[in-house]
C-alpha cells in the first residue's frame, strides 16, 4: 500500500478513492477565464485541478484564483524556483516540479523550506521526453531510465527530510508507460499520479488513455489519475470517471449498458440509449441501467441492470432486474421508462 499524502482536503495514496484531476488550458494570468473553467470542471466531477505557473505574473494570479474555487490547486512549475516560492506564498495546494530542474541545491533547499513550512506536497513529474542525458545515453528512453529519472529526483528531496511526494511517470507510448509504473512500484510506496501523457485527440486519446491507464489500475497501481486530450478539459473528466467505474474502482452514478445493434434489432436503438444516457447523466445515484435492441439480449443478459429497456417489432418491455414490469408499443417507451427510472430517485 503507498504512502499517503494530502492535497488540500484530497487524501492521494493507502486506501483512498483514486482522484481524478485536470489541467486548465486557460492561461493563468486571465483570472476571470480560469476561475471560470476551474468551476466548469469542479461540476463536471474534477477532484484536483493544475495550473500552469510560467512567470510570475501567473504565481501571482494564483491568490485571486483559489479563493473563488473549491477543489485543490497545484501549480506546475519548470526550472525556476521562484516561481515555485511564490505560488506557495499564494495559496496553491502542491507543486508540481523536478527539483534536480531548478537550479543548485540551495534552490531545493529553499522550495523544499517553503512547502514544509505551508505543508504543500511536491509531485515528481517524470516525461519519457524529459529524461536527463546522460540518463538517455545509457539506458535510452526506458522503464528503467524514468525510474532513475525519479530516484535523482527523489534523492534530492528525501536528503532535506521531505518525504511528501507523489510521483508520475509518464510517457505516449502505452507500453513504456505500464512497464515505467510497474518497475516504479516494485521499488517505492509514494502514492503514483497516473497518465498516459500526450495521448492525442477526444476519439484516439480516449481508447490510448483508457488502454494505459485501464492496464496498470488493472495491476493495482494507481493513486490519482489525469486523462490528457487535446480537447475540452471536461472530456477529460467524463474518460476519466468511465475508466474508473468500468473497473469497478469508483461509483459514479448510472451506469448504461446497451448492445451494439444488429439485424434481429426493431427500434431505433442508438436514438433511444442517447436520449437514455441524456436523461440520466445527472442522476448521482448507484443504478445499472440497459438498454438493449431485441427479446435475445433484453431481460436475460441484462438482468442485473436496476432498471433496462428491451425493444420489439414497433414495442418495447420495461424490465427490473429481469422481471418484465411493462409492455408499450415504441413511441411510448421512453416515456415509459422515465415514468419507472424516476420511481428509483
Amino acid at each position: 500500500m503507498t504512502k499517503v499524502i494530502k492535497v488540500k482536503d484530497v487524501y492521494i495514496g493507502g486506501s483512498n478513492p483514486i482522484s481524478i484531476q485536470s489541467m486548465c488550458n486557460t492561461k493563468t494570468n486571465d483570472v476571470e477565464s480560469t476561475t471560470q473553467q476551474i468551476l466548469e470542471l469542479e461540476n463536471a466531477g474534477c477532484e484536483i485541478i493544475r495550473v500552469a505557473v510560467p512567470d510570475m505574473e501567473a504565481a501571482k494570479a494564483l491568490a485571486k484564483i483559489i479563493p473563488n474555487v473549491s477543489i485543490p490547486v497545484v501549480a506546475d512549475i519548470h526550472f525556476d524556483y521562484k516561481l515555485a516560492l511564490c505560488a506557495i506564498e499564494n495559496g496553491v495546494h502542491k507543486l508540481r516540479i523536478n527539483p534536480g530542474n531548478i537550479g543548485k541545491r540551495e534552490n531545493v533547499i529553499e522550495v523544499v523550506k517553503k512547502a514544509k513550512e505551508y505543508k504543500v506536497p511536491i509531485r515528481i513529474g517524470v516525461n519519457s521526453g524529459s529524461i536527463e542525458k546522460e540518463l538517455l545515453k545509457q539506458y535510452g528512453v526506458s522503464a528503467k531510465s524514468m525510474v532513475l529519472s525519479a530516484k535523482r529526483h527523489i534523492e534530492l528531496l528525501e536528503e532535506l527530510d521531505f518525504y511528501d511526494i507523489c510521483v508520475s511517470l509518464k510517457a505516449s507510448n502505452v507500453p513504456l508507460s505500464i512497464e515505467a509504473y510497474e518497475l516504479f512500484s516494485k521499488e517505492y510506496k509514494y502514492p503514483l499520479h497516473v497518465g498516459i501523457t500526450e495521448a492525442g485527440t477526444l476519439y484516439r486519446g480516449t481508447i490510448k488513455s483508457s488502454v494505459g491507464l485501464g492496464a496498470i489500475l488493472s495491476r493495482g497501481i494507481g493513486d490519482t489519475i489525469r486523462v490528457s486530450l487535446s480537447d475540452n478539459p471536461i472530456h477529460e473528466i467524463e474518460c476519466a470517471r468511465y475508466i474508473l467505474q468500468s473497473l469497478g474502482l469508483r461509483k459514479f452514478g448510472v451506469e448504461i449498458i446497451s448492445c451494439p445493434t444488429c439485424g434481429r434489432t426493431e427500434v431505433d436503438l442508438i436514438a433511444l440509449v442517447t436520449k437514455v444516457e441524456e436523461y440520466t447523466k445527472h442522476v448521482n445515484k448507484d443504478l445499472k441501467v440497459a438498454v438493449m435492441g431485441c427479446a435475445v439480449n433484453g431481460p436475460g443478459e441484462a438482468r442485473e441492470a436496476d432498471i433496462g429497456i428491451a425493444g420489439g417489432k414497433n414495442c418495447g418491455i420495461i424490465f427490473k432486474k429481469g422481471e418484465i414490469i411493462r409492455k408499450v408499443n415504441e413511441a411510448e417507451l421512453f416515456t415509459a421508462f422515465c415514468e419507472e427510472f424516476n420511481k428509483f430517485i
